[in-house]
């Protein structure tokens, strides 16, 4: 923090323009804004407070934001005007894309169970990967638009991606392995069907496919209404009370969205209710996403490792207990799935790593700095 030192110590100077210096400091931030609240969150991001903008003789940061907006010269704004109506309707195309997009990952998802369900042998096979490359897919194409996608800067340093794949894997195929586990196997390997010597659960991977559109449009209402808090406050604090109510609703919207979905694709795969799991996963995976948009990248990823190294340690010491001498590994998870059947491990592990994200997440996301494009937080 030593330019926000030099600041403090050039503002109680006595200095003839404090507020000046602060623009000097600041200006490439200032001339890229696009309106004084992008300076307001950028100062925050640099450590610049209400109690640092008293000195420099003003309320709040926000009204110090004014200040520095009103006093950058703008010759390009009749050139912005221009380009307001192609600039207009390019954003017409791209909402029409964010609104339909994340439809996709479902519906190719469902097409590809419906296959899966018509076939046998070989050909099941076939048409499993060949569902399988159609989701990622179109999963990625989903991801990059909207208010999910990564920002360019961000890219090189979110790798949640191999986790996520691990978490979604053993919604699949975990519970049936730690279950036959338990009983002694399995005696083959997973054929597809939830009745086999390794069942597999297709509802999970179904619903949370189904779910990236409502956590699409859930995440695009939280960055609209995030916008509007920080155009109505006029202080930090006042922001972050305003948007943490703002969060959790939109968290409880997803969680109900998702809810319907799960309730819906249950009986349709003929499957047992597995609400508590996917509900579990499906919030873990909506509040990781929603801080690494927003540049929070290692929770995310630190969260999501520990979540799939413990599902995968679950079955794992359920086959190190049948050692010579190792019976005591395997007693805890076998407790556990005897009280409770194997879903309670997803359970407790993505709703404890859940929990934790969106304390975090309440905390991070209520600055006003949080909802700054990457490149101009610099």
């Amino acid at each position: 923090m030593t330019d926000l030192s030099e600041l403090d110590r050039g503002a109680a100077s006595g200095a003839a323009d404090p507020v000046k210096v602060l623009l000097h400091r600041h200006r490439e931030l200032c001339e890229r804004a696009v309106d004084p609240l992008e300076i307001a969150a950028g100062l925050e991001a640099h450590g610049i407070t209400d109690r640092t903008a008293a000195r420099f003789r003003h309320r709040d940061v926000f009204s110090l934001a004014e200040e520095l907006y009103a006093r950058v010269p703008r010759d390009a704004d009749t050139a912005a005007d221009a380009s307001a109506a192609p600039a207009r309707e390019g954003d017409r195309r791209r909402s029409v894309a964010v609104l339909l997009l994340p439809l996709l990952p479902g519906t190719l998802c469902a097409a590809a169970l419906i296959a899966l369900a018509r076939t046998h042998g070989q050909t099941r096979l076939y048409a499993a990967a060949a569902g399988v490359v159609a989701v990622a897919l179109a999963l990625r194409a989903a991801l990059r638009r909207g208010p999910l996608a990564l920002p360019h800067a961000l890219a090189s340093r979110s790798a949640t991606g191999s986790w996520t794949c691990w978490l979604l894997v053993y919604a699949v195929l975990g519970d049936g392995l730690l279950r036959t586990a338990v009983a002694g196997g399995p005696d083959g390997l997973p054929d597809g069907t939830a009745g086999g010597d390794w069942p597999v659960a297709l509802a999970p991977l179904l619903a949370l496919t189904l779910a990236v559109a409502p956590a699409t449009w859930t995440a695009g209402l939280f960055l609209t209404h995030a916008r509007r808090k920080l155009a109505a406050s006029r202080g930090l604090e006042d922001f972050a009370a305003s948007v943490r109510p703002v969060l959790l609703s939109a968290v409880a919207l997803f969680l109900g969205a998702l809810a319907a979905l799960v309730a819906l694709c249950a009986p349709f795969l003929d499957a047992g209710p597995v609400a508590l799991a996917v509900l579990a996963l499906g919030v873990l995976l909506f509040v990781a996403r929603l801080l690494t948009v927003h540049g929070f990248t290692r929770a995310p990823r630190v969260i999501l490792m520990l979540t799939a190294v413990a599902q995968v340690l679950a079955p794992a010491t359920v086959f190190a207990a049948r050692l010579p001498g190792c019976a005591a590994l395997g007693a805890p998870v076998e407790a556990l799935t005897a009280a409770s059947g194997p879903s309670a491990v997803p359970v407790l592990t993505c709703g404890a790593g859940a929990l934790t994200l969106l304390v975090h997440a309440s905390r991070t996301l209520a600055r006003a700095s949080a909802h700054l494009r990457p490149e101009q937080a610099r």
